[in-house]
């Protein structure tokens, strides 16, 4: 079957698709049309992208510049309990804790706001490595004030008013620096390095949770749990000053995006690849929705993010919460310092991820190689933590870690060169991508997972039931993400579409395809001769005109 662009019908909205005995099989819609077109483009633009040198300070920064945010993320949720009895302190143990995690999701609120906000920064006005630079410093300020807040002792209802906003300012900055970091630091790589590269800035965002949860522990460990709730809380956000001047150093000294620099300054080349001045003009987010093929890329991108995102926060930010302050399998410092291992070990898995995916010949292999481990890992980890064996708890998240990693370790890769066609577009797409998916999935997985833990724990204590019911409503927080996981399955097998689909594809798929292009080029070719052959006419009538004195010029 082959598309007949050549409409003989002017003004038609619609082509036909003929077979190869001309025979009419369908319509196809101008919508239809535009997906397949820009499908085209997309692979034969996306699969050469290859402009990188491996610039060793753009991946010092991207590095740098997640351990820091991240960091300053982490800490409030590992100190949910004690900030949810200073800032909420006339309600329920249970409803503090809700309420702090509802803090906590207030800031994810901001990041897909953040992620247009820093999206349009480094796609059109001040390039990647200055919008990374006003990340930094726009959530060192709410952070610091965060560890100089007054209590709700001390001025009232005020004082959670003041942390949601200060939470929020951190939403913001989050939800443009590590799309920025992922933007920067791949499109710097060669093909050969884009997974290891892609894995190294995501375990820089788990190091950032590494230093938050080591200095928590440490916190909890030299104090008594009264001088913690009363004033430790707040060391660790202090801790933040000591990093800020260096990686300021380290992102200053960046080198800018080469891919994004050339497009940047040759205005021609940006005029073709946007289409038009006018086109151009526009914010990269109305550039980004106004494309059906990319929507269609931006909503499985977001499925595909989905089980990521919940498993990560859940794994590294609320299963600590759930063995020491709703099941009392653990003591906070102990769930802390196992959380503390489990973090160093997937930072290690999540590398060698990364390098394995660079290794397959699509990006894809090892996600779906992952999804199906994750889907059963999560559930049978919540099981083994009802051994209430410490080596068991710490067996059962590592195991879902080594799942997950797989999945991630090759995620930033796969998310930059989803857009990598679209310079000027790619940093809004994954920062958008990245961002709702975190605010739907992640931002409220914490809420959504207590929430799970106290119906089913409601049910457990008033009911009579069995060992095995018991066990089975224990799992609860589990297949909320194994339902995620078959989400993000779907999405990355059929929705996604990805460059290295047409290295991987069938070799008769692949030879349609050339041949598709070779007729679009050549279509293209004579669309432009007919063009200049016409404003040659126009030309030549004119100049006639002149020389017999009947040249009329154009009313304006």
């Amino acid at each position: 079957m082959a598309l007949n662009v050549n409409n003989p019908i002017e003004g038609m909205d619609t082509v036909m698709m003929k077979d190869d005995d001309g025979d009419s099989s369908g319509i196809m819609t101008e919508h239809e049309k535009s997906m397949i077109e820009e499908e085209r483009s997309f692979y034969s633009l996306g699969a050469e992208q290859n402009e990188g040198d491996d610039n060793i300070w753009g991946l010092l920064s991207g590095v740098g510049g997640n351990i820091y945010e991240w960091y300053d993320f982490a800490v409030y949720g590992l100190l949910a309990p004690e900030i949810g009895s200073s800032f909420f302190p006339e309600a329920s143990r249970e409803l503090q804790l809700i309420n702090s995690f509802g803090v906590y999701s207030a800031a994810f609120l901001m990041r897909p706001i953040g992620a247009i906000m820093f999206g349009e920064m480094g796609d059109r006005t001040v390039g990647r490595k200055n919008a990374l630079v006003i990340s930094i410093v726009l959530i060192t300020v709410p952070s610091v004030l965060m560890g100089l807040l007054p209590t709700y002792e001390m001025i009232g209802p005020i004082a959670p008013i003041l942390l949601v906003m200060l939470r929020m300012m951190q939403g913001l900055s989050v939800g443009g620096q590590l799309a920025g970091s992922y933007v920067l630091s791949i499109e710097q790589s060669s093909i050969k390095n884009r997974g290891f590269r892609g894995s190294l800035c995501d375990a820089s965002s788990v190091g950032g949770f590494l230093m938050a949860s080591a200095v928590t522990t440490t916190v909890r460990k030299c104090l008594s749990s009264e001088a913690v709730d009363s004033w430790g809380w707040r060391i660790p956000f202090w801790f933040s000053l000591l990093l800020a001047p260096l990686l300021y150093y380290i992102v200053r000294n960046t080198e800018e995006s080469k891919l994004w620099s050339e497009r940047n300054e040759q205005k021609e080349t940006e005029k073709i690849i946007r289409e038009s001045e006018q086109i151009n003009s526009r914010p990269a987010v109305l550039d980004l929705i106004d494309s059906p093929f990319r929507r269609r890329q931006l909503a499985g991108m977001i499925g595909v993010l989905s089980a990521v995102a919940s498993s990560f926060y859940t794994l590294f930010l609320w299963t600590p919460v759930y063995l020491s302050e709703l099941r009392g399998l653990l003591s906070e410092a102990d769930a802390d310092l196992l959380n503390f291992i489990v973090v160093g070990m997937y930072i290690f898995f999540i590398l060698v991820a990364g390098k394995l995916s660079d290794m397959f010949p699509h990006r894809t292999d090892l996600i779906k190689i992952g999804l199906p481990g994750l889907i059963i890992a999560c559930p049978v980890m919540f099981g083994i933590f009802e051994s209430e064996s410490v080596i068991g708890i710490l067996l059962g998240q590592l195991s879902f870690g080594l799942c997950l990693s797989l999945v991630q370790g090759s995620m930033a890769a796969w998310e930059v060169e989803l857009w990598m066609a679209e310079p000027t577009l790619s940093f809004t797409g994954v920062a958008i991508g990245h961002n709702v998916a975190s605010t739907i999935f992640g931002g409220t997985m914490p809420l959504v997972a207590t929430f799970l833990y106290y119906q089913s724990n409601g049910i457990i204590n008033d009911s009579d039931l069995s060992d095995l019911q018991v066990l089975l409503w224990r799992l609860t927080p589990g297949l909320y993400i194994s339902i995620l996981g078959c989400i993000s399955l779907y999405c990355v097998s059929t929705l996604v579409r990805h460059p290295h689909d047409v290295r991987t594809g069938d070799s008769q798929w692949r030879e349609q395809l050339h041949q598709e292009n070779l007729k679009y080029r050549r279509a293209a070719k004579e669309k432009r001769k007919r063009a200049v052959a016409a404003s040659e006419s126009t030309w030549a009538s004119q100049v006639n005109g002149v020389i017999s004195g009947n040249y009329q010029p154009p009313n304006n």
